[in-house]
């Protein structure tokens, strides 16, 4: 495809390679380069990221891949390290993940704690494994936390420990509290915000808070889709309305802000 210029914004943790786009795809990311706006597709299993990476290949620049296993697929696919591997290598591969722990997905018949534990046990060991790949390649991780916040915090010491400040990342979709946030910029961690700070309230004081160079703007599409285009599908494109959304909130021009963002997610992802 041919090199597009010079991004305004980047949406850092986008799904385009989901069925919900397969009807028009191509269109979608065209809208979102046309647009000025970058993105980069994240993985959820080895099938999801090997189709991410054939994809960031069609574009010289503007399309990128973050490329791992989601936890809460670990009861159908165990990571395998010689495959993700070959991908997390790839020079289109900007981050690996999204990796982590989820606790409020759990498999309905998980209905006895012996059952529970195991497969906690799976997700913080392939949370574990995608974290030493990722120092390896020098390469953010793209965290999936969900009622998880103090569990990851956990496994983010440990691996610490072995790997220190090689070990950086983002913490995507970010609901918790400012306490929790502090935790994660503590540890050099950056955190995401998501269309849904265009309509729930509760976000206003944590978004506020945050420093604006210590954050990153994301859709999550094709879900969370931002005001004003609640009801329809999200697409890449749509960063931009979260991106003047954390403008309005912090009071601050919304150039500044885009140029936060965008020198944050480059610094970031190396882009």
């Amino acid at each position: 495809m041919e090199k597009t210029a010079s991004p305004e914004y980047i949406d850092v943790h986008a799904h385009v390679n989901f069925p919900d786009y397969d009807a028009d795809r191509d269109e979608v990311i065209s809208r979102s380069l046309d647009a000025g706006t970058w993105l980069i597709n994240v993985g959820t299993s080895l099938a999801t990221s090997q189709k991410i990476v054939e994809i960031a290949e069609r574009y010289e620049q503007g399309v990128y891949a973050i490329v791992g296993l989601h936890p809460t697929h670990v009861e159908e696919e165990r990571f395998d390290i010689v495959a993700f591997e070959k991908l997390v290598a790839h020079p289109k591969t900007v981050g690996v993940g999204e990796c982590g722990i989820d606790l409020f997905r759990l498999p309905e018949e998980l209905n006895n704690e012996i059952d529970r534990a195991r497969v906690y046990k799976n997700q913080e060991e392939d949370f574990l494994k995608q974290i030493d790949l990722a120092v390896k390649y020098d390469k953010p991780v793209m965290i999936h936390a969900r009622e998880s916040y103090q569990d990851i915090l956990k496994v983010l010491d440990a691996a610490f420990i072995t790997h220190g400040a090689k070990l950086r990342g983002n913490a995507h979709f970010f609901a918790g509290s400012i306490e929790e946030a502090k935790a994660f910029l503590d540890r050099g961690f950056t955190v995401s915000f998501t269309g849904v700070i265009t309509f729930a309230a509760q976000y206003r004081e944590l978004v506020k808070w945050v420093p604006l160079d210590r954050m990153l703007s994301e859709t999550d599409c094709p879900f969370v889709t931002p005001v004003p285009f609640r009801g329809k599908r999200n697409e890449p494109l749509y960063v931009q309305e979260v991106v003047k959304k954390i403008a309005e909130i912090k009071e601050l021009p919304i150039e500044e802000v885009k140029k936060a963002l965008l020198d944050n997610a480059r610094r970031q992802f190396g882009i």
